[in-house]
């Protein structure tokens, strides 16, 4: 439903349900089945892989944020595996900052879909939004905390 503050969706895309009919126009949405869904077997995999190469790529083009965090993440493995740790110790350090490459890359699919569904300004889309950045904040907050501790623990004990 539409409200007075946003615009209403074309007829097609609307749909009201009354409330009688909600379990069964739940039933009936979850048995519909999307022409994008994947294949089964072998093919699916293939595909899935193809679909991400695709998304790291977009990634790359789009998404500024991306390839300075990629940067980090190529120069910070590179010194990770030369620094005189443990192998588990090196595993940690670079796990964290993919970690922060999965996060940012969370974070720009829900900035997409906001901007899909709507340019406009909204509380709502400024929360999905600020959410995601938060999430990518606390994920770089815990790559530093990790590469601090193990450093620390390594030279300075």
């Amino acid at each position: 439903m539409s409200t007075s503050s946003q615009q209403p969706e074309s007829p097609e895309k609307q749909t009201e349900i009354p409330p009688q009919n909600v379990s069964r126009a739940t039933q009936t949405t979850a048995q519909a089945i999307s022409e994008f869904k994947s294949k089964s077997g072998l093919k699916r995999i293939f595909s899935a892989f193809f679909y991400s190469l695709d998304g790291l790529q977009a990634a790359w083009r789009q998404e500024h944020a991306f390839r300075q965090e990629l940067i980090l993440v190529v120069i910070g493995s590179i010194i990770a595996l030369l620094l005189p740790v443990s192998a588990f110790e090196k595993l940690l350090m670079i796990a964290v900052l993919v970690l922060m490459l999965i996060v940012e890359l969370l974070n720009s699919a829900i900035e997409a879909v906001v901007d899909r569904v709507s340019l406009e300004r909204h509380a709502l889309s400024k929360n999905a939004k600020d959410f995601g950045s938060a999430a990518v904040l606390l994920t770089f907050l815990l790559a530093a905390a990790t590469w601090a501790v193990i450093l620390v623990d390594r030279f300075y004990y």
